[in-house]
């Protein structure tokens, strides 16, 4: 399988812009520029965001399956990822995952939240501190 997305750039850094186009098309001509990544001045994604909703799916799915495997059938599952940036660097990612299901007690779902942590194909190409916390609802 490949998967491919696109980025056209026009202008200087702090000036210029540019779009982002993914194979699937979900995101087509998306607007960035260094006022989406670092001002938030306009309306558009960037790397960083589009770095979280990536590890947040795919974290996400991991602990879909890890439930599945086990048996649970999760009525809903709901990550948030926080990115956090300094300066030119990612310092880390936080995953903080809600789960609505019955039949699982909150060891069992935290010790897969914790697997997908580590196991997640993003979470593996990543270098950087990762975390995780499970909030197991009824």
């Amino acid at each position: 399988m490949k998967r491919t997305a696109k980025a056209h750039w026009e202008g200087t850094i702090k000036e210029g812009k540019g779009h982002l186009s993914t194979q699937s098309e979900i995101l087509n001509q998306t607007n960035y520029s260094f006022k989406t990544r670092f001002t938030g001045e306009e309306k558009g994604t960037n790397p960083e965001e589009l770095l979280a909703a990536a590890h947040a799916g795919c974290f996400t799915m991991a602990v879909s399956l890890g439930l599945t495997e086990k048996g649970f059938n999760p009525a809903s599952l709901d990550t948030e990822a926080t990115l956090v940036m300094e300066g030119a660097s990612i310092k880390s990612i936080h995953l903080a995952i809600t789960g609505v299901m019955t039949g699982a007690s909150a060891a069992e779902f935290e010790a897969i939240v914790s697997g997908a942590e580590k196991n997640c194909l993003i979470s593996k190409v990543l270098n950087i501190p990762l975390s995780s916390e499970a909030h197991l609802a009824s």
